[in-house]
């Protein structure tokens, strides 16, 4: 919880290279020292506010954007959680020339990247931001050669990828397996999939789609071994095999059961005092 600078600051620190972090890009100030900057090109990634118009203009070529998906789909906050949780097959990095609407400029590069069946947002995201790194390099030597290729985006294929809201994480029991392992994977680290058990909120890092459900409710605990957690679901059942209490570390599922009694027939997802 304290306060640490990020890579790319301590490397230009290294550097002896200025490091400017206003807090908002709308201050006059702050407006008139990029503009004295008079830079060829401004890089945005993983920004979270708007840069306004005169800001975009100010470089000579305006402004690249590091954008981690496959435009127009996915467009916005959270394109790398989205297309986990959509089932995806494919996600990449597509280096577009920002204009004032949200992540609708013309694309100056693309490229595209598998999404693993074992994926989650962490482990794909180290994954397109060293794609993005790449593309961005090549995307500023082709600029310098004139060889930079402007595409407008389709119109059609367009998706919103919207931010990640703390009330998703509960795991809805009632949907199907795959949906639900997909959410595990999409949400981890961020906001970490849960579920309540025994009046404790239980968080949910891996889990696999296991064989068809025997007709149980959702949620409905089936076999409890130390190979994986079944658990009954809309359609199919979830094996859990990653689990983490309040306060505790993250466990494999043999290591969580030494400390936790579980038994075929608890329900998850109810609150306490209810049964089905």
């Amino acid at each position: 919880m304290k306060l640490k600078a990020s890579p790319v600051k301590e490397l230009a620190a290294q550097h002896q290279i200025e490091v400017f972090q206003p807090e908002t890009l709308k201050d006059v100030d702050v407006q008139s020292h990029i503009a004295d900057v008079n830079a060829d090109v401004m890089i945005v990634a993983a920004y979270g506010l708007i840069i306004p118009t005169n800001v975009l203009e100010m470089p000579r070529f305006g402004c690249y954007n590091i954008h981690a998906s496959l435009l127009p789909r996915w467009r916005g906050a959270a394109p790398i959680h989205r297309a986990i949780e959509a089932g995806d097959s494919h996600t990449g990095v597509t280096i577009m020339q920002m204009d004032v609407g949200l992540d609708t400029g013309d694309m100056l590069l693309q490229q595209a990247l598998p999404i693993e069946a074992d994926d989650n947002t962490a482990s794909l995201h180290d994954k397109v931001a060293e794609l993005g790194a790449g593309l961005i390099v090549g995307a500023l030597e082709l600029a310098t050669q004139g060889r930079l290729q402007v595409t407008p985006q389709p119109a059609v294929g367009v998706t919103y990828a919207h931010k990640i809201e703390k009330h998703e994480a509960a795991i809805d029991w009632s949907l199907d397996a795959g949906t639900i392992c997909r959410r595990v994977r999409a949400f981890n680290p961020f906001p970490g999939a849960s579920t309540v058990l025994t009046g404790e909120t239980i968080k949910v890092w891996r889990a696999e789609p296991g064989p068809s459900c025997s007709g149980e409710p959702g949620g409905r605990v089936l076999a409890v071994e130390t190979s994986g957690i079944a658990v009954a679901t809309g359609e199919g059942i979830v094996l859990l095999q990653e689990l983490q209490r309040p306060g505790g570390k993250r466990l494999a599922v043999a290591d969580f059961l030494r400390g936790f009694e579980l038994q075929p027939g608890m329900q998850l997802g109810l609150p306490v005092g209810l049964t089905p």
